[in-house]
């Protein structure tokens, strides 16, 4: 019996073994199949430089915007029932199962110039498709999901009592909101803004549908990879081990915020 066990924990490690395997060896060769010298080189140019300041605009306006108009949402969600509910959930949540192209051919038959709100943006002479603003749109869509959902589930852990309370002590129910209800769902509200923040780093299929592959207005670091890969791979690497040391450092500072967070409210 006690080899029957051994057997099955070995199994067990194998699998394991072979899942962490699977997902970090192919994040861990960008790193390792070229020397650090030759992709700090190969980082040395303007395709990279630009693709990573038009990243991080792009992604900060995106994450304003996410973070103003999914929080309420989130909050709404959680702490109210109402008719339709579950079916507004399911579509809320379709951005993080649809294809990325279709979203992108999605974005251009509602805002491109022959688009269902055209009409709208052309008195303004405003044009969206292939810009900048079409950029931050396409990651709006994709990672506002992840923020959304996030965010619900902080606010639903929240005791209601402990609003009660607030409220039965004759503060406003805006008031307490933001004195008790964010302060309590805020290491939440991090890690949705990580988890999104990093989705928008690395959207791909909607900008490039939506917004273009033109360097230095819409060329965002995945995009640059793509248009690297197609004359130096070295330079698509080097951008590449660019895009997830961002990525990694955004989760890491996220995290010890989160962490802190978590550990001044179980000490208050």
């Amino acid at each position: 019996m006690s080899s029957v066990c051994k057997i099955g924990q070995l199994l067990l490690l194998l699998l394991v073994i072979a899942t962490v395997t699977y997902l970090v060896l192919p994040l861990i060769s960008v790193f390792i199949t070229k020397s650090p010298l030759l992709l700090w080189e190969k980082l040395n140019g303007s395709l990279a430089y630009q693709a990573l300041t038009l990243s991080l605009k792009t992604t900060v306006i995106s994450m304003a915007f996410i973070i103003v108009f999914c929080t309420p949402l989130a909050y709404r969600l959680a702490k109210s029932e109402f008719p339709g509910k579950k079916g507004l959930e399911v579509v809320l949540k379709m951005p993080i199962v649809a294809p990325t192209a279709v979203v992108g051919v999605g974005l251009l038959l509602v805002f491109g110039q022959r688009g269902l709100l055209s009409g709208a943006f052309s008195l303004f002479n405003v044009e969206i498709p292939f810009t900048a603003i079409a950029v931050v749109m396409a990651q709006i869509f994709m990672a506002s999901p992840f923020y959304l959902n996030t965010a619900r589930q902080s606010f639903e852990a929240i005791d209601d009592q402990l609003l009660d309370v607030s409220r039965t002590l004759g503060v406003s129910p805006q008031i307490t909101f933001w004195r008790v209800t964010i302060p309590l769902a805020f290491p939440g509200l991090l890690t949705g803004v990580a988890l999104s923040w990093a989705l928008a780093l690395g959207e791909f299929g909607a900008t490039m549908m939506f917004a273009g592959n033109m360097p230095g207005t819409t060329q965002t670091l995945p995009l640059a990879i793509y248009t690297a890969m197609e004359s130096d791979a070295t330079v698509a690497v080097a951008i590449s081990a660019l895009l997830l040391t961002v990525s990694f450092f955004l989760l890491l500072f996220v995290s010890l915020i989160e962490k802190y967070m978590r550990n001044k409210l179980a000490a208050s």
